[in-house]
């Protein structure tokens, strides 16, 4: 017996393993972009993975970094900002910052992968979701255990949800035979190959989480001979900055979908 969770229609995929376009596909540098996520859509990605920082007028901005220091020409915190002033911003020079909300409409076939990457963007990333109702089509993840929890506490089983960091540590001690306390209700564990040297990917990792109704995404993995390794491995998921390459392994292995 398990407390395995009902399977959610996001990992609803044609294909044994789904590919995720990490920030778009981040090998550019122009990371969680339109004009990243566009091409990824053309070369044939439905699955997008983003992070979210709230505004300081409650505008979901599709970002990673908590400031804007790193990629692009502006400068600051996000949460600091209105989003009438970060119209004028950059990533990479060229490219304006995207809201969420742009990228659903624009994407309408697409499913995202969010890390919420602050408390600020909890409340309004849920009601976007209840508002464009698109429950199917948004797993939300953060390292925060707690913070992914208050969203599934909130939103129900509804939402699809991942493991953040305490999730992650508790099922990788289950594989080893070490009793811990795991949140029922997520839909998959989201983990790095190894973290601090140490691995966190192996056969019995696979085999733990699918045992409990969960799929395994590894992220960020852009060399092929990592994805091939993972791939024998079992594992449900792949997410890369070079989506040419997990592209050409998987069709190369005949499980592109």
């Amino acid at each position: 017996m398990t407390d395995a969770p009902l399977r959610h229609p996001y990992l609803d995929h044609p294909g044994p393993v789904i590919p995720f376009a990490h920030r778009g596909g981040a090998a550019d540098g122009l990371e969680n972009t339109a004009a990243a996520f566009r091409r990824a859509a053309d070369a044939g990605y439905r699955y997008f993975e983003t992070d979210v920082h709230a505004t300081a007028d409650g505008k979901l901005v599709a970002f990673h970094d908590a400031t804007l220091d790193r990629v692009t020409d502006g400068r600051g915190r996000i949460a600091e900002r209105y989003w009438k002033d970060l119209r004028a911003v950059r990533v990479g020079g060229s490219e304006p910052l995207v809201l969420l909300e742009e990228l659903l409409e624009e994407f309408p076939a697409a499913r995202w992968n969010v890390d919420v990457k602050a408390e600020s963007a909890l409340h309004p990333l849920l009601n976007l979701i209840a508002r464009a109702r698109v429950w199917d089509r948004v797993c939300v993840g953060s390292f925060s255990e707690g913070r992914v929890a208050r969203a599934q506490r909130m939103a129900g089983p509804r939402l699809a949800t991942s493991y953040g960091v305490r999730g992650v540590v508790g099922l990788r001690l289950r594989s080893l035979a070490i009793p811990a306390a795991l949140r029922a209700g997520a839909v998959a564990a989201q983990v790095p190959e190894t973290q601090g040297g140490l691995r966190v990917v192996d056969r019995r990792f696979v085999r733990t989480a699918h045992a409990r109704g969960l799929q395994v995404h590894v992220w960020t993995v852009n060399e092929p001979e990592r994805m091939e390794a993972l791939l024998d491995l079992g594992v449900d998921g792949i997410m890369t900055d070079r989506i040419d390459i997990l592209r050409t392994v998987l069709d190369r292995r005949g499980v592109w979908a």
